[in-house]
């Protein structure tokens, strides 16, 4: 496993802020596949997918702002998509291409898609990964009892277990598997203590702007023009199935792929999942 951690300086409101990727395979390679991470995850959940995919990429990684490797911002209502949107164009600028194929899980996928619908747009392939343009309340009020919490542990074997307690959804790993997630998803504090590599203010905007009701994307889902594949968990409580199949008929009609055993969000560790990946980036 070889990849190299990178940052790039971008931009808020409230000032400028480092962002860390992971680059994996040859970096003269034109073709680009930007996978970025859930809402509390870091872009090392993607190591298994991005070294599979570095013969024919150049992958990259990163660590939205207030994860992982990444800063923090100063201002917490910038953790938000719209920033999030202009940090990956300062970061695609940065690579020097004009085009990237994309994997967003969760939050990556918005992400994803208010890039690819935006007119004139980098994103070539793009890949939802258990996220689609209707997130229920039922969700929504799910994210907000564990999003902003920042509990710790005093060895990483008692944050191994919550890891594997929370994470359930992700489905049947192995112990190897639980380890390498929770490894990349905490670290060592000055008092000794594990935590979590996240900032908890990202969870400020989420709160101030929660309504008791869905959230409709549909208008940006209809505006994506390029190839487009949506990924479900089978037993996800994110994306409901029904949106899942309008997907394949509405907008981009995506190309529907659905991984059993797992909720919310398969997460592609195994050769199953990644292909499912790998078909569609590659397809001529």
């Amino acid at each position: 496993m070889k990849f190299q951690q990178q940052t790039v300086q971008c931009l808020s409101p409230s000032g400028l802020h480092r962002m860390a990727y992971t680059e994996w395979g040859d970096r003269h390679n034109p073709r680009v596949l930007v996978c970025v991470h859930g809402l509390t995850r870091n872009g090392r959940d993607f190591d298994a997918l991005a070294e599979a995919m570095s013969g024919h990429y150049r992958v990259i990684c990163p660590d939205v702002v207030g994860r992982g490797q990444s800063a923090r911002l100063r201002d917490p209502a910038g953790y938000a998509v719209p920033q999030y949107v202009a940090d990956m164009v300062t970061l695609i600028a940065r690579l020097g291409v004009e085009r990237v194929d994309w994997v967003g899980t969760s939050m990556g996928g918005l992400i994803g898609m208010a890039l690819a619908a935006q007119e004139g747009t980098p994103v070539g392939r793009l890949v939802l990964n258990d996220v689609g343009p209707v997130i229920t309340v039922e969700a929504l009020h799910r994210i907000a009892t564990y999003v902003g919490m920042d509990p710790t542990w005093n060895t990483f074997a008692e944050a191994l277990a919550y890891v594997k307690l929370v994470s359930a959804p992700f489905g049947p790993l192995t112990e190897a598997q639980w380890w390498t997630l929770t490894e990349n998803s905490v670290g060592q504090r000055a008092d000794g203590r594990w935590g979590f590599l996240y900032d908890p203010q990202i969870a400020a905007p989420f709160k101030a702007a929660f309504a008791d009701q869905d959230i409709d994307l549909w208008p940006v889902y209809e505006r994506i023009t390029g190839p487009t594949l949506a990924i479900r968990g089978a037993a996800s409580d994110l994306l409901p199935r029904a949106t899942w199949q309008q997907m394949g008929e509405r907008g981009p009609r995506a190309v529907l792929a659905e991984i059993a055993d797992v909720g919310h969000a398969p997460m592609f560790f195994d050769e199953a999942q990644i292909s499912v990946v790998r078909e569609f980036l590659l397809a001529a």
